[in-house]
């Protein structure tokens, strides 16, 4: 059986082989952690954006979308908090000369000691069966017991290292439980220091003038500049919700693992305004439903789970993360957090101006608390792919490669096949491809035989191949092969239309959210 780390190393080739993500300016050896999406990947980018999109703004009338630009006035970074807080614990490992971010050594000597209990968990399932408590072998067994201590003291000092931003105690933790570099084995390493991820330029015209500006980090500022206008401007009431979708910058000293740590990429965010007060309610509301949003995509419900933030960033009251099991562990898609009235206060503070919402309801004035919903584009993307990719072993003996991706979501929705290149078969195809080709993205395919025209549309994940034969020309019927369980069916022409919306639509994903 593959190991996870060799399945992601041909999820990776197969992203490049397949034309959904290559290497940035590769033909210049490429750019550290910077990707370009291929004619495959960009068009499953855009249907997971719209499935965002429209599940923010189309299901809540109480949602609207801006686009912000991705340039800022600069005291927008020093009001909130980047300039000053926007850094990420470094250490460098002497002997290999690699530098690591201090706090994901010591998440993933955690994520350890979590895998020893769950290996002991599944050896005692596996031999005691349907008498298995785990909750009691959770209390009682010593092995677990062991490692569930040792997992809570470096838990703990490292929750406190964190809130009081002590660099020498998390390189103490990295010496004490002896973490090693991945690459030379030692554990020589420097001190810790923190380093601030911003990307900067100049702005303007004449050296002596240029003025120092910041590529965005994040997408949020942008909306919380422009809430008021959003909110007078559409005449919106609290609560409400401002959504966006937009690139931003960070200057990642440590980016691996393919497209899940990138320097460039891509957000879709959504702040929601309430009254102070009734935030934690809306944060529970957005929690739920945020998963709910992940769930409907059909990925494997298992694959999800809620982690709280040991250290709540300096805006926040609240703050959880919603994981998805990759190749490389759980690790997050999504964040939700309560923002309270941090950002908005801290505008209203550097800029001098009044933009505190007026609540005919109350007939009173005040600064909005606001629940945040962040979601990567880029990880949601990769989380996509890995639970989407399988390698069967068919019982011809054959195997194939399939990306079992959402319909919905699916670069292709169909892709129509004349059996041979000749007696007026092309031609019918391509009646029926500009039949189609105004409501789904198609594809036309004549090269090879069935078979291996199958397995290349099975590769990219479409979900329907449309074949015509000698007796469509009689009957005006296609064979219609199923991509998951490759049942092939006989379809009057006319019915493919309704057929494939039926299997494609976006309203079934929908209808799963609001149910």
């Amino acid at each position: 059986m593959a190991s996870q780390e060799d399945i992601f190393k041909k999820l990776i080739a197969h992203c490049k082989e397949y034309g959904f993500v290559f290497p940035s300016s590769e033909i210049y050896d490429g750019l550290g952690a910077v990707y370009d999406y291929g004619q495959n990947g960009v068009e499953l980018k855009n249907n997971l954006k719209r499935y965002w999109w429209d599940a923010m703004v189309l299901l809540n009338e109480n949602v609207v979308g801006i686009d912000a630009a991705v340039f800022m006035h600069p005291t927008t970074w020093k009001a909130s908090g980047h300039v000053d807080a926007f850094n990420d614990p470094l250490i460098d490992n002497k002997d290999s000369k690699k530098r690591y971010r201090a706090d994901v050594l010591i998440e993933e000597l955690l994520a350890k000691y979590e895998e020893k209990i769950q290996k002991e968990i599944a050896k005692a399932a596996k031999r005691f069966g349907d008498n298995f408590d785990e909750r009691q072998f959770r209390e009682t067994n010593p092995r677990v017991l062991e490692n569930q201590a040792k997992h809570d003291q470096i838990h703990a000092r490292f929750v406190k290292a964190l809130n009081d931003s002590d660099l020498a105690e998390l390189k103490a933790i990295i010496i004490d439980y002896d973490v090693v570099d991945p690459i030379s084995g030692t554990k020589n390493w420097t001190d810790v220091r923190q380093f601030n991820l911003m990307f900067s330029t100049e702005m303007g015209s004449a050296a002596d003038t240029a003025m120092k500006i910041y590529l965005r980090p994040e997408t949020a500022q942008g909306i919380f500049v422009n809430y008021l206008n959003v909110q007078k401007t559409g005449r919106m009431k609290i609560p409400f919700g401002i959504a966006q979708i937009g690139k931003a910058f960070r200057n990642e000293i440590v980016a691996r693992q393919f497209i899940f740590r990138m320097r460039e990429f891509e957000q879709m965010e959504m702040q929601f305004f309430v009254r102070p007060g009734e935030e934690m309610k809306w944060f529970e509301h957005w929690k739920q439903l945020r998963l709910k949003w992940h769930k409907a995509l059909g990925l494997g419900d298992h694959k999800y789970r809620f982690h709280d933030h040991d250290k709540l960033a300096h805006y926040a009251n609240a703050a959880t993360d919603i994981e998805f099991e990759l190749p490389f562990g759980f690790k997050e898609i999504e964040g939700i957090h309560s923002r309270t009235d941090f950002d908005l206060s801290s505008h209203e503070k550097y800029s001098g101006k009044n933009i505190k919402y007026f609540d005919p309801e109350l007939n009173q004035s005040y600064t909005p608390y606001v629940i945040e919903t962040s979601i990567g584009v880029d990880r949601t993307f990769l989380s996509i792919m890995a639970a989407s990719y399988e390698e069967e072993l068919l019982a011809s003996g054959e195997s194939r490669i399939v990306l079992k991706l959402p319909p919905a979501l699916a670069p292709v929705k169909a892709a129509i096949f004349p059996l041979v290149r000749k007696d007026g078969l092309p031609e019918a195809a391509r009646s029926i491809l500009e039949q189609l080709k105004f409501d789904f993205k198609c594809t036309y395919d004549e090269k090879d035989s069935i078979g291996k025209r199958y397995r290349r549309q099975d590769a990219t994940g479409t979900p329907i191949c449309i074949t015509v034969d000698h007796q469509t020309l009689e009957d005006n019927c296609v064979t219609v092969r199923h991509r998951d369980n490759m049942r092939q069916e006989r379809v009057p022409i006319h019915s493919l239309h309704h057929l494939i919306n039926e299997q494609v639509s976006l309203k079934n994903l929908f209808k799963k959210i609001v149910e």
